[in-house]
């Protein structure tokens, strides 16, 4: 294994993107390490194992007090990330855990928005379920729902009514 840093938390970062629990049980016992350090782009361990779909890895950053709404630079959290890329069951841990379903990124998204974008109607329905804003605009002023009317994403669109 070849790390290009020997700082705890880079190889923290390291182990999220590979998703390997050993090593990153073994990260998480050094008390030097922040569970919710982020790195140049604002993102944390956390956000970085839910992006590469790595469930266990993201369940341990959790148990070890990782903040699920913590948001990288551009205003997106793990959530949102989760929705963009279809990940039910991840997404169904982070809002078991408590994560916000409406907090809305720099340019006004939230994870609903990206699930709707993104056809990611599996999760339209877990976040509309959950109980996730209707009405919540983004930037230009539109909503989930003007998201799938545009793309024509006719499955969504009975979950976005009100």
């Amino acid at each position: 294994m070849s790390f290009y840093s020997s700082e705890p938390s880079d190889l923290l970062f390291d182990a999220a993107r590979r998703g390997d629990v050993t090593y990153i049980k073994e990260i998480l016992g050094q008390q030097t390490v922040e569970v919710d350090v982020q790195n140049g782009r604002g993102f944390t361990p956390l956000i970085l194992a839910t992006y590469e779909e790595h469930l266990e890895a993201a369940k341990l950053f959790i148990a070890a007090g990782a903040d699920v709404n913590k948001q990288d630079f551009a205003g997106n959290t793990a959530l949102m990330g989760v929705s963009f890329k279809g990940y039910a069951d991840i997404a169904r841990l982070l809002i078991e855990q408590g994560a916000d379903l409406n907090i809305q990124n720099g340019s006004g998204g939230t994870a609903l928005m990206f699930a709707t974008m993104f056809g990611r109607n599996q999760l339209v329905k877990i976040l509309t379920e959950a109980g996730a804003d209707l009405t919540i605009r983004d930037s230009r002023g539109l909503t989930a729902l003007d998201m799938a009317i545009g793309q024509g994403n006719e499955e969504a669109i009975p979950y976005l009514q009100n």
